[in-house]
């Protein structure tokens, strides 16, 4: 079993970039561009290791190797992009890994590539790059081909001897549960369960019982093993539970109008454990998006555009605008799950202002944007 952090800790120290391993500050899949050019990186990595993992370490400095880290990514459907986009698809997996040194919003993105034993290629066009393109690396760049390609196993021993490094034991495991029970979420009820005697799941938050059913909010839940954040969330509310086989979260999203809100199931998570050492991971989304009056959601949605035209304009809000514009981003997504269409594009185009105001009127962008993400694959 491989120790992600200590993984990403040999990849950083094994010279630079190369034909099995590309870093990146962040990466963005909002966007066609962000897209493509993460598209080309797997497809190259994947043509260039075709007979090992290749890895895409996200969240770190490419000149000096700091690692700053990236926003919890849960987009549990990454491998439908890859499967639309390229023909031979490798298989493909984002990890977020927990750093001591990073702030507890931030982790650093692991992407495992797996190849097959055929040539990638571009199944279709997106941004600048064209349909049936190849992509190789060279060095650290990921190049276009054009001709007769002839792939070496020249990785096989380096990448073996890299991950055996980083391979976990008991130390790691116990300096784990220890740390992200007394040091990291000291503040929070935490807990944890060992799985099939091999696999320790930690998870912390704040409880809440409501009947017979316990939920938590401030949720962060680790598989200690692997240094892998499995969930990651300040607003939502999640259910845990278990048994001896299985470990499941259901995750719930507080949406509403006029200080009429509720809960509503968003996705359910299921990690199943083997005896062999192995482990799945299920996700199903089970969202029904609530609907509202359309005369009202005019409103709100004009009431929105009219606010974010003022942030535009550097045009200073009142009293009753600041605390409309933290509704702005959940409203604009309601709006949105009712058929407004535009409200995506207008949600995406307030980020830079609602950015530079920060704090919870930011971090609700970015979890309407998660939700957004999660949703449009339903």
């Amino acid at each position: 079993m491989i120790n992600k952090r200590l993984l990403i800790k040999n990849l950083l120290a094994h010279n630079d970039e190369s034909s099995f391993y590309d870093k990146k500050r962040k990466i963005d899949l909002g966007s066609k561009e962000g897209k493509a050019k993460f598209l080309k990186h797997v497809c190259a990595l994947s043509n260039s290791n075709p007979n090992n993992n290749s890895y895409i370490v996200i969240g770190v400095e490419d000149e000096t190797n700091e690692i700053n880290g990236v926003d919890f990514f849960d987009d549990s459907k990454i491998q439908n992009l890859i499967n639309a986009y390229l023909s031979n698809p490798p298989l493909v997996i984002y990890e977020n890994v927990a750093f001591p040194n990073l702030s507890s919003d931030k982790v650093v993105g692991l992407v495992t590539i797996r190849a097959t034993e055929e040539i990638t290629s571009l199944r279709r066009n997106i941004w600048k790059y064209w349909g049936g393109s190849i992509f190789m690396r060279d060095g650290s760049i990921s190049m276009p081909k054009d001709f007769d390609i002839v792939i070496e196993d020249v990785n096989s021993e380096i990448v073996k001897a890299i991950e055996n490094k980083a391979k976990n034991n008991i130390e790691y495991t116990l300096d784990g549960v220890i740390d992200f029970n007394y040091n990291r979420h000291k503040d929070l009820d935490a807990s944890y369960k060992v799985f099939k005697e091999q696999f320790v799941v930690c998870w912390a938050g704040i409880t809440k019982k409501v009947k017979e059913n316990l939920y938590y909010s401030r949720v962060d839940i680790e598989l200690i093993n692997e240094q892998v954040r499995l969930f990651y969330s300040t607003l939502d509310e999640v259910s845990i539970t278990f048994n001896e086989d299985e470990f499941r979260i259901i995750e719930y999203v507080h949406l509403g109008l006029n200080n009429a809100y509720k809960y509503h199931p968003l996705e359910e998570v299921v990690i199943t454990f083997q005896e062999n050492g192995s482990y799945q991971m299920d996700t199903e989304l089970i969202f029904d998006p609530p609907q509202f009056n359309k005369k009202t959601l005019h409103h709100i949605y004009n009431a929105n555009n009219a606010l974010v035209e003022k942030l535009r304009k550097g045009i200073p809000l009142n009293a009753s605008e600041k605390k409309d514009i933290r509704n702005l981003p959940a409203t604009y997504l309601i709006c949105y799950l009712n058929d407004f269409t535009e409200a995506k594009t207008k949600l995406l185009e307030t980020k830079p202002y609602l950015k530079n105001i920060g704090g919870a009127v930011y971090d609700s962008y970015k979890e309407s944007v998660r939700i957004l993400r999660k949703v449009k694959y339903s």
